[in-house]
């Protein structure tokens, strides 16, 4: 029989945080059996999220959401292009509806 481990116990062994071993079960990437008051999880289950990548995923490349299209091909190449959507901001969308940022009508000069 497999030896059960304390969420405190995994955190340990997986080098993160006891709230981060709890997320990690809750959203379901780490099967748990409540235990009375405590969430215990096998000592074999830990091979599941032993070998995940530490840190945050990496951010997408271009912030503005650009997406590659293939616009042509050719015997020799391929041309792609990127195509981005135009970045909106909130005074890009206060002087759309003729208002300032404080939300005040603007002023007619």
């Amino acid at each position: 029989m497999d030896k059960t481990l304390t969420t405190k116990e995994v955190a340990e062994r997986l080098g993160v945080s006891p709230p981060r071993v709890r997320q990690m079960i809750l959203i379901g990437n780490l099967p748990a059996v409540k235990f009375g008051r405590d969430l215990v999880v096998k000592e074999s289950d830990l091979a599941l999220v032993a070998d995940r990548k530490p840190g945050r995923p990496p951010k997408p490349k271009d912030k503005n959401g650009a997406a590659e299209v293939v616009t042509a091909t050719t015997d020799a190449a391929v041309v792609v292009t990127t195509e981005a959507k135009p970045k909106r901001t909130r005074k890009a969308k206060a002087a759309k509806k003729g208002r300032t940022r404080a939300g005040k009508k603007a002023k007619a000069f």
